[in-house]
C-alpha cells in the first residue's frame, strides 16, 4: 500500500520543518539576549521623563478646574 520511499520522503520534510523552526527561534532569542538591556533601558526612561511630563500636564488641566 505504502511505499517505504513515500513514507521516508514524508519523515525528511518533517524533521527539516522542525530544524527550520527550531533555528528562527534560536534567532529570535538571540536578538532579545542582544536587544535585552536596551529593551528594558526603554521602561526606565520612559518612567522618570515621558511619565512625569504628562503629570505634569495633567496637573496643569486639573489646577484649572475647581475639583470641590
Amino acid at each position: 500500500m505504502f511505499s517505504i520511499e513515500y513514507l521516508d520522503e514524508n519523515g525528511q520534510s518533517s524533521a527539516e520543518m522542525i530544524l527550520l523552526i527550531g533555528g528562527m527561534i534560536v534567532i529570535v532569542l538571540i536578538a532579545v539576549y542582544f536587544y535585552k538591556d536596551y529593551l528594558l533601558g526603554i521602561g526606565d526612561e520612559m518612567n522618570s521623563t515621558e511619565m512625569a511630563k504628562v503629570n505634569q500636564a495633567i496637573e496643569k488641566i486639573s489646577s484649572k478646574f475647581d475639583w470641590k
